[in-house]
Parts: structure tokens; C-alpha cells; sequence
């Protein structure tokens, strides 16, 4: 099995064990004379199951992320890691952008103005607007080439035991 195909099963895994969880919490009580519409221990006892299994492909995922490489990137987890560090970044500079923009304080897309009479101080960018914009731009694509070099290894990896 492939790698991609592991984090997929992963994911239905995932939403099953979330959806045995609402079941289970709509049938923990029931109206007395009443039966209810489904066995919650029975609930249980599945999700119990589905989440033995997930752990175990978590468990294979994990190893494999840890031993297989990306060429220039290390293993797939060094690739992970930096991904999320260029996200957070990319956020950061984003934020600093659209704050320096007079963006921020009124929502997204919604400039604050220098001021709004001549009696008030005007508000001056401390940050470089543009440069900050270029900065999250070349942050983005990064983002995405490495999302690309990510996905490829997934396809091509086999799944650890």
C-alpha cells in the first residue's frame, strides 16, 4: 500500500470515529418507556474497534514519514515540520502586512483610513507594506512547491509495517 493511500484510510478513519462519537452521545440517555433508536453500547464497542485499527495506521504512517526521503527536503517529517513553520510564517507576515495596510482593526479588505478629520494624528505604516506582500508571496509558493514535492513522495512510498 502506498503512503497516500495509508494518509486516506487515515482520514475515513477519522471521520467514522467522529461520527460514532455523535451517535454514541444521541443515544447515551433515552426517555424512560422509550427504547433507543440505537445500542450505544454496541456504539462503543465499533468505534473501540475503528480506533485500534487507526492507531495502528498512525503507527505505520508515522514510521514511514520518519524513514522515507525527499530529495532535497530530508525525510517526509523534516518536510512536515517545515511546511507548518512556513504556514506560520506565512500567516505572520500576512497579518503584518494587512496591519501596517490599516487593514486589521475592521476586518479583512476594509482599510483604515490615515484619519478621518484634520484635527486627528495621521496612522503611517512602521513595516514596508509591499515588501512585507512580496515576502508572503514568495512564502506562498514555497508553501506550494513543497506541498507538491510532499504529495509526490505520498504516491510513491510504500506504507511501513
Amino acid at each position: 500500500m502506498k503512503l497516500a493511500e495509508a494518509l486516506a484510510l487515515r482520514a475515513d478513519a477519522t471521520r467514522r470515529v467522529e461520527q460514532l462519537r455523535v451517535r454514541i452521545v444521541g443515544n447515551a440517555r433515552y426517555q424512560e418507556g422509550e427504547e433507543p433508536a440505537e445500542d450505544a453500547q454496541a456504539l462503543l464497542t465499533e468505534v473501540n474497534t475503528v480506533l485500534d485499527e487507526l492507531e495502528a495506521l498512525i503507527r505505520q504512517i508515522n514510521r514511514t514519514n520518519a524513514a522515507a526521503h525527499i530529495a532535497e527536503d530530508g525525510t517526509i517529517t523534516d518536510a512536515l515540520a517545515h511546511r507548518d513553520v512556513l504556514r506560520v510564517r506565512h500567516a505572520v507576515v500576512t497579518a503584518a502586512a494587512d496591519a501596517a495596510a490599516g487593514r486589521s482593526q475592521r476586518g479583512p479588505g476594509v482599510p483604515v483610513p490615515g484619519r478621518q478629520l484634520r484635527s486627528e494624528l495621521k496612522m503611517l505604516a512602521a513595516l514596508p507594506v509591499a515588501q512585507l506582500r512580496a515576502q508572503a508571496d514568495a512564502l506562498a509558493r514555497e508553501i506550494r512547491e513543497l506541498d507538491v514535492r510532499i504529495q509526490r513522495a505520498n504516491w510513491e512510498v510504500d506504507l511501513l509495517d
